[in-house]
């Protein structure tokens, strides 16, 4: 593997290939290399964790706005996703209870 290194010497990236000036060799079980991958690894995983909870707030206002518009039925979808769909609508009108200046999103738009 080939590293990028601050001025401190802390990993900044890596590469299966030497490109611009990811280019200092550091062998593929160095244990500062699995830490930098690692970490790396969880950040992303966070950043996917939240882009999934807010596609799922996304796709539960498009099903009830076409449920709203007559496009679909809500008895058409499998009996799970009403289920689930129902949950969260309860949960999330609990919340707005607790929070009324609040609509529910965490999105950043």
């Amino acid at each position: 593997m080939y590293i990028k290194r601050n001025v401190q010497g802390q990993l900044l990236d890596a590469s299966d290939i030497a490109v611009g000036d990811v280019k200092e060799f550091i062998a593929d079980d160095a244990a500062e290399l699995q830490e930098f991958l690692t970490a790396s690894k969880k950040q992303q995983q966070l950043t996917l964790e939240r882009s999934d909870q807010a596609m799922a707030r996304v796709l539960e206002d498009v099903i009830y706005l076409l449920v709203e518009q007559g496009a679909i039925r809500f008895t058409d979808l499998p009996d799970a996703a009403q289920t689930k769909l129902l949950s969260r609508r309860e949960l999330r009108g609990q919340r707005q209870g607790m929070d009324l200046l609040d609509d529910g999103d965490d999105l950043d738009i």
